[in-house]
């Protein structure tokens, strides 16, 4: 048991380590060596979670997906939930930047990956479920709502990113669901939604205080 566990701390702290490297070097600068400076791992440790570089990336974009919010009454507020969530994790946690840079590198998203169809599809299933128990508007495809959240979601990370380093990014994020959810949402609903841009701050204080609660990076 203890050598488990041991196992698993050193893989959290190889796959943090790399989030770090990736966030601050992109996929294509950033080295083995770096990633084992970071850790304070062997080679031989690394590399008997993660057999290479790209798995390496692989394993962070998964990690940023594995935690997406707590289950709420609302199906609606479950998909919010998620958005303002990661907002709010985005400056905090490097797990999640690193998703993001990673996600966005043309050149590295065709070794690795990317974040987004997982997004879009967790997205476009909690909107299904929504939409089957008559929360949102009937006109409303689940399909085409995540992809326009996603790639919106996307746009504003990356303006914020430009202008102050993501110091704003909750605030626009809420900003982004106060003027989306009107248009897909019958109003019985709309008027129970939590959009505040505190929101992802207080989901995120109430998950890390539940053990496994899914959070691969308490940094912040």
């Amino acid at each position: 048991m203890a050598r488990q566990e041991r196992a698993v701390r050193t893989r959290r702290a190889v796959l943090e380590a790399a989030a770090v490297v990736f966030a601050e070097c992109g996929y294509s600068a950033a080295t083995v060596s770096d990633i084992l400076q970071v850790a304070g791992v062997t080679k031989g440790a690394l590399y008997f979670h993660f057999d290479s570089k790209e798995a390496l990336a692989r394993g962070v974009l998964q990690a940023q997906v594995a935690f997406a919010g707590p289950v709420q009454e609302l199906k609606v507020q479950e998909w919010v939930d998620a958005g303002l969530l990661l907002a709010y994790r985005l400056p905090r946690d490097p797990v999640v930047r690193a998703g993001a840079v990673l996600s966005s590198d043309p050149q590295g998203r065709e070794h690795y990956g990317s974040a987004w169809p997982a997004w879009i599809e967790l997205s476009a299933q909690t909107l299904a479920e929504a939409k089957e128990r008559g929360e949102v508007l009937s006109h409303v495809v689940p399909r085409q709502t995540a992809e326009l959240i996603v790639s919106a979601f996307h746009g504003v990370q990356l303006f914020s990113q430009l202008e102050c380093g993501l110091a704003d990014v909750e605030r626009r994020i809420s900003v982004l669901y106060e003027h989306v959810i009107p248009a897909i949402t019958v109003p019985a609903v709309l008027a129970r939604l939590d959009v505040a841009a505190d929101r992802g701050a207080r989901l995120y204080a109430e998950a890390v205080s539940v053990p496994q609660s899914g959070l691969v990076s308490s940094s912040g």
